[in-house]
């Protein structure tokens, strides 16, 4: 019996049983929604075909004899052939007009008796469409009530359940004229006019269903679009308004649940917003952003026609809602009203723009107000972006000797305590956020992180991304980075995303502020070579001069990033901040902002950051050469001083001691001098200054360049002040021209162009 029904309900686009389609439908909705178990209907219900209301095709030979009704009379024909048309009517055999076996989805055929008269048998093959109608909607309405098939299904069904009522009450109204004698065959096709073109309707619309396997929004789609088609036609479209706002109550019902409250409520997988389950304690831990971007997403597919345009709202919606019902707070919009069917879209557009509305003041005024978002980004702008000075200078003063070594020889704990340290003693320590600041050491550098993060996977960079564990030597400097401990709900702003490209930001800048320290370490260093004669101190001037070009350039690139890119983009970000209407705009600004930072701060641009990361570097180890040249002088002055540093007793503070005693210092400052100038002869410092001047110029001048074509190729006019600040004099402006014309040369010329000494800066 089941096997009957089974071949009964198959699509002409798939021959599968329906057990069959139910047990696929199951399988996708436990897939989905593991927790969740679809109701099943008793056995009995899918064993007895005769429940169906459709003809029952059966297997075993009549037995029963029936004369040829040509052998009658017309009258007689007539009378006969108008009861077996009431049965057919109803989904039984006649005795001369049976319904033939069903090959798949396709419409119902029926088998009239050949001898019946031909001027009857016309008017019966007219009536016999409503019959195959009745068929297909029949089937339809018993295949689309079992649960698998979703409520929006279900619904559709209900409503041409109530219409097949209505028709079962017109056939029942015929039989009873029938038995009157009152119903000829011309009276019962004058009767049943109507009533065809609403079977037909009904029939096409469940062929329609089943042929393309809707569910959910696309049922609704289908329906609406049908509704329009029929425009010109009103009683058409009438019904199939009737019909579309009947489906459409259980999927509305869902929509105001989402909209009205943040809540989801779709057991069978038919709306247009899919819920994906989430580990809240997984998100406090990552603080990123997947909640938002996964939690809820669209289903194309499930998204009624009629709410195309604002299926980006009604995700966002409810999306606010549910936020702020996650912090423990419940939330019901008070312009709630039940969304109704309408052929005119601006009554529940309308409805959905106050939902929206509310939902998003509530959101923001909870982030803003409650969960004081601003402060929170101010807060960590201080630190990130280096905002306050006294507790940068403190801080690196305390960990400078710490930092220098090498990244698995740093205990983590000591570091967080001199953190703790520099965070009280600074005037960071009126922020009431400042707890939540944190040390990370990374396991790689900055470059490393940002290719990582940039997925650029060429030839060149894949040493790096992927390198040698033998070869990870960071230090530090290198490794060291801020954290900083993010709490739902403000993590869907400051999510992992936003907190890697500030430090990214942090990074790039500590870097330049240790390398200015350090520079200025050899600052420091001068009095040393002052203390001698101007003849031993004269080889001096050349490393004097390059350390300045060198802290001219750390300072410059600093307060570009600080006062003219961080600052400035800063204070845009938080006005728009201030003005933004909903939580997607808070989130495009916050997004906006660390991107212009990281492109106008140079970290985009690969070929400029590497070009700046040898500069750097040639100044650290420039920093490193002197530090090591003047260690060995004062310790080569130290012994040749001996004890004359030691403070003269009361006995030798005679004026003729004094004058001794300055005499005598001359005259070790001079042997000193000459023991200096021999040091300096052997270890070739001359040469080693010359050196690191050219690679600096070399690589500075290359800086400006890609800068120049990177301002006029890619409209970025905000590293174009670089330029100005680095070159405010024109001291390298004639070498920039003179490259720019070696570009703009054919190919074959470019050769001849000469190019000045860069000894000659």
């Amino acid at each position: 019996a089941r096997k009957q029904l089974g071949s009964v309900t198959t699509g002409s686009n798939s021959q599968q049983p329906l057990e069959v389609v139910r047990k696929m439908l199951r399988d996708k909705h436990s897939k989905r929604n593991p927790g969740q178990i679809i109701p099943q209907f008793p056995l009995w219900v899918y064993e007895r075909t005769a429940l169906l209301g459709d003809f029952i095709t059966s297997h075993s030979p009549i037995t029963e004899t029936v004369v040829s009704i040509g052998t009658m009379t017309l009258t007689t024909q007539e009378q006969i052939i108008v009861e077996d048309l009431l049965y057919v009517l109803i989904g039984v055999d006649g005795k001369y007009i049976t319904a033939n076996s069903l090959m798949g989805r396709q419409n119902r055929l029926f088998a009239v008796d050949p001898t019946l008269d031909m001027s009857i048998k016309e008017l019966v093959n007219r009536i016999l469409p409503l019959a195959a109608s009745y068929s297909s909607v029949t089937r339809f309405i018993e295949e689309k009530s079992l649960f698998e098939y979703g409520q929006v299904n279900h619904a559709l069904a209900a409503a041409m359940r109530a219409l097949v009522k209505e028709y079962m009450i017109l056939v029942t109204q015929l039989e009873h004229l029938q038995r009157q004698g009152l119903l000829s065959l011309q009276k019962l096709w004058f009767y049943i006019q109507p009533t065809i073109r609403t079977m037909e309707i009904l029939a096409s619309i469940a062929t329609s269903v089943e042929k393309g396997d809707c569910m959910g929004g696309s049922t609704l789609s289908l329906l609406h679009d049908r509704t329009f088609n029929y425009t010109g036609d009103s009683q058409a479209q009438e019904l199939c308004l009737y019909l579309t706002k009947a489906a459409s109550v259980p999927y509305f019902e869902i929509l105001e649940k989402w909209i009205y409250r943040g809540i989801i409520q779709d057991p069978y997988s038919e709306f247009m917003v899919e819920e994906h389950e989430l580990q809240k304690e997984k998100i406090q831990e990552d603080y990123n952003d997947k909640y938002w971007d996964r939690r809820y997403t669209i289903i194309q597919h499930r998204i009624p026609s009629f709410l195309q345009k604002m299926a980006d709202k009604i995700l966002s919606t409810g999306k606010y809602l549910n936020v702020v019902r996650e912090c423990g707070r419940d939330v019901t919009c008070p312009d709630a009203k039940e969304v109704i069917y309408t052929l005119k879209e601006r009554a529940y557009v309308e409805q959905i723009e106050k939902a929206y509305n509310y939902a998003s003041k509530v959101l923001l005024d909870f982030l803003m107000k409650e969960k004081e978002l601003l402060e929170r980004l101010r807060s960590i702008k201080h630190y990130f972006l280096m905002d306050q000075g006294d507790f940068f200078v403190h801080f690196m003063d305390l960990t400078e000797n710490e930092l220098k070594k090498p990244v698995d020889d740093i205990i983590a704990t000591r570091l967080e305590a001199l953190l703790e340290l520099a965070l009280r003693m600074s005037t960071a320590n009126t922020d009431p956020f400042k707890d939540d600041l944190k040390i990370n050491l990374m396991p790689h550098d900055l470059i490393t992180q940002l290719l990582r993060v940039l997925a650029i996977e060429t030839n060149q960079e894949k040493t790096i991304i992927h390198p040698d564990p033998t070869e990870i030597a960071l230090s530090g400097l290198e490794a060291f980075s801020f954290d900083y401990v993010v709490k739902w709900p403000l993590s869907l702003i400051i999510n992992r995303k936003a907190l890697t490209r500030y430090q990214m930001l942090f990074r790039h800048m500590f870097y330049c502020k240790h390398v200015e320290r350090q520079l200025c370490n050899v600052w420091i260093g001068n009095k040393v070579a002052r203390q001698y004669s101007l003849h031993s101190a004269k080889w001096f001037a050349a490393a004097f001069t390059l350390r300045q070009r060198m802290l001219n350039f750390v300072q410059n690139i600093q307060y570009y990033m600080m006062f003219e890119v961080m600052e400035p983009t800063w204070h845009i970000m938080e006005n728009n901040l201030k003005s933004a209407s909903n939580i997607d705009e808070v989130l495009s600004h916050h997004t906006s902002f660390l991107d212009n930072c990281m492109k106008d701060c140079m970290l985009t641009n690969m070929v400029l950051l590497k070009i700046f990361s040898k500069l750097m570097s040639l100044c650290v180890m420039f920093t490193n050469c002197m530090q090591t040249f003047t260690q060995n002088i004062k310790i080569d002055s130290e012994m040749t001083h001996g004890t004359m540093k030691k403070p003269p007793t009361q006995s030798e503070c005679t004026e003729e001691t004094e004058k001794k005693r300055i005499s005598n210092k001359v005259t070790m400052s001079e042997n000193v001098a000459e023991r200096i100038d021999v040091l300096h002869s052997t270890s070739g410092f001359d040469s080693t200054i010359n050196t690191f001047d050219n690679n600096f110029s070399s690589n500075l001048l290359d800086l400006l360049d890609k800068l120049s074509i990177s301002s006029t190729n890619d409209c970025e006019h905000s590293m174009i002040n670089i330029i100005y600040r680095l070159d405010f004099n024109g001291f390298y402006t004639e070498r920039l021209e003179r490259m720019s014309a070696e570009r703009s040369k054919p190919q074959g010329q470019q050769g001849t162009v000469s190019r000045a000494p860069l000894s000659a800066q």
